[in-house]
């Protein structure tokens, strides 16, 4: 079955979906590099991320993608993505937000962030990760979850075709609802496509406090 192949757009992770690859499976996947903080540094930070559809809570790998995270958690602590809306969905693939108001307007952004798909995480099940334009390092606000394991996403090389995407956190509850999200009913508006028909919203996502991280 061939793969999905991507094509840049205006921070959007596009895809021309010729089939569809990936794992099946209810779990997210397990990484070779290590995820785990420095010795010495405090546990990694999760943030929970409450949507129109359910709770999900995500663990960050500040070791791994320290721009990423801090650039992730800036936007959070913020506010910037209460009200946003996930509006590119997948089956198969992924689901992204981060950018779109429910009208499908982008909201204003940071500047953007250098790539650090070189961490040597993949983009695995359950893997949050940056998405960006066709240029490697123009990723600032938005952000997909994969819902499969999307190995040509990974990290190929330092060229304009193999950067890849940085992984920079993973699900660690509430992949149920982010397979709930990418079954929705999706169709297009305006230039965009495989948008949800009923509006997805992050109502509010936040820091949880160190005592609630395990």
């Amino acid at each position: 079955m061939s793969r999905p192949s991507l094509f840049p757009a205006t921070f959007f992770l596009v895809a021309l979906l010729l089939g569809i690859s990936g794992c099946g499976a209810s779990e997210p996947g397990t990484q070779t590099v290590s995820t785990a903080p420095a010795a010495g540094q405090p546990a990694n930070p999760r943030v929970l991320i409450e949507t129109s559809k359910g709770n999900i809570t995500v663990e960050l790998f500040p070791r791994n993608a320290p721009q990423s995270v801090g650039n992730f958690l800036n936007y959070a602590k913020s506010g910037f993505y209460d009200g946003l809306i996930f509006h590119r969905v997948i089956p198969g693939f992924m689901i992204q937000t981060g950018g779109m108001t429910p009208d499908m307007a982008e909201k204003p952004k940071n500047a953007p962030i250098q790539n650090e798909a070189d961490n040597g995480l993949k983009n695995l099940r359950g893997t949050l990760a940056m998405a960006r334009t066709g240029e490697p390092h123009s990723a600032s606000s938005q952000f997909f979850i994969n819902v499969a394991d999307n190995a040509f996403l990974n990290h190929r090389g330092k060229s304009f075709e193999g950067w890849g995407y940085a992984v920079f956190g993973q699900v660690v509850d509430g992949m149920a609802v982010v397979d709930a999200i990418v079954a929705v009913p999706r169709g297009n508006r305006g230039p965009h496509g495989d948008v949800p028909i009923e509006p997805i919203v992050m109502k509010r996502v936040t820091l949880l406090p160190a005592a609630a991280q395990p």
